[in-house]
């Protein structure tokens, strides 16, 4: 099986709230149980309803991991994007945005650690759609460098290559943080320090 050729792209919009059922049906079983150890039958029984209704909507446990993470990725993005002010000075975009990333992170901590470690795995097949969630981030990153606060202190947008190092960076110090079982509000102003630096260093003198 192939991501192009039998798992649906999916949509940028809101699912259905039956579709949606399944989806917070699956985000309780992996706080509860992790993703790896989850069958479809925790699915259903989490949103109250039946494997033959599942399978009218998904093919597999895998489709619907696929999708929780896409939308809950959409969602990180659009929670950061509302919570920076383009007009604040730069630190203080750059503190809104982990204050608001590292908020995501605690509402699902087993999904986050879910689609840092475990998505991965699936192989080969979704190889695309991790790449796109990677560069939607990236992305994010870019446009908020663009912003007049970044402007005004004469900051020039960051290079696509060194959102993805950040990104890489910022991406395991949550995934440790998650694992050892510590508050992940601890990485605050570590995440901060390293993003203000590579930032910072596309400053005009």
């Amino acid at each position: 099986m192939t991501v192009a050729e039998d798992w649906p792209v999916v949509a940028d919009d809101a699912p259905s709230p039956f579709r949606q059922r399944l989806l917070d049906g699956l985000a309780a079983s992996i706080g509860e149980r992790g993703y790896r150890e989850t069958t479809v039958a925790d699915i259903v029984r989490h949103a109250r309803t039946s494997k033959r209704t599942f399978y009218s909507q998904y093919s597999s446990k895998e489709e619907c991991f696929i999708e929780l993470l896409a939308h809950g990725n959409r969602e990180m993005i659009a929670r950061i994007l509302e919570a920076v002010e383009p007009e604040a000075d730069w630190q203080v975009q750059i503190r809104q945005a982990v204050d608001a990333w590292v908020a995501h992170i605690e509402g699902r901590p087993a999904i986050t650690l879910s689609w840092i470690r475990e998505l991965p795995a699936l192989g080969h097949d979704v190889r695309t759609l991790q790449r796109h969630g990677m560069m939607a981030i990236v992305d994010m990153f870019v446009d908020i460098s663009r912003n007049p606060g970044f402007r005004r202190a004469h900051i020039a947008p960051i290079a696509p290559q060194m959102a993805v190092v950040l990104f890489g960076g910022l991406r395991e110090l949550s995934a440790l943080t998650v694992e050892d079982g510590a508050d992940v509000r601890d990485i605050v102003a570590t995440a901060v320090a390293a993003s203000i630096a590579v930032l910072g260093a596309g400053r005009a003198d």
